[in-house]
């Protein structure tokens, strides 16, 4: 492949008086991370993603968690997506389809995803508690949401089965990452669409 020696990468920072995040990704690791968010569990599910995904992130967010959880995970959210974005370029040569599925324990999750250009997201997590630490559920819901949408992917996550709501929540999480590990793989230098673009 001619692109094989390109470095997929990219990074961003984002300033806004609720939050101040910078960014570094490259899609083409080990699944290395430095992860502070100022809320654990989120770096907990961030970690998992970039372990399984095979991408390095680095990722330094400071945010107004006296207010509460939600603007630093939805403003992570949208950052990370961006970089992905970014990182991809034109998009030419990746495998753009692909599904996981991840078990914890009795959680089972399928995550499905395609890197299409167009923003999607639909994700059935039903979750019984309404904080996993400092983080709503609600909000580890819409930090996929979100990061489907600067991320330019139609991402599909749903909850097979699961009683325990940190399982749930990792286990989304890690089908997420194998999926989009194998989604940005690299194959060869056509750009898969009909159109000739993605």
């Amino acid at each position: 492949m001619s692109g094989e020696a390109t470095v997929r990468s990219a990074s961003l920072r984002r300033c806004t008086k609720e939050t101040e995040i910078s960014i570094e990704l490259q899609l083409d690791g080990d699944g290395r991370s430095e992860i502070a968010t100022g809320l654990p569990f989120l770096d907990h599910m961030l970690t998992a993603l970039c372990l399984h995904s095979r991408m390095n992130i680095t990722i330094k967010a400071s945010g107004d968690t006296e207010v509460d959880d939600h603007h630093t995970v939805e403003d992570c959210a949208l950052l990370l997506g961006q970089a992905l974005d970014e990182a991809l370029g034109t998009r030419a040569g990746i495998r753009r389809f692909a599904h996981a599925y991840a078990p914890l324990d009795e959680a089972l999750c399928r995550a499905v995803i395609d890197l299409s250009g167009r923003p999607y997201a639909v994700i059935d997590l039903p979750f019984r508690r309404e904080m996993l630490g400092a983080v709503a559920t609600e909000n580890l819901v819409h930090f996929l949401q979100s990061f489907a949408t600067t991320a330019k992917m139609a991402l599909h996550v749903d909850l097979v089965r699961g009683d325990n709501d940190h399982h749930k929540a990792e286990a989304a999480f890690k089908s997420v990452a194998l999926a989009l590990g194998d989604a940005i793989r690299r194959k060869d230098d056509l750009v898969p669409s009909t159109k000739g673009v993605l």
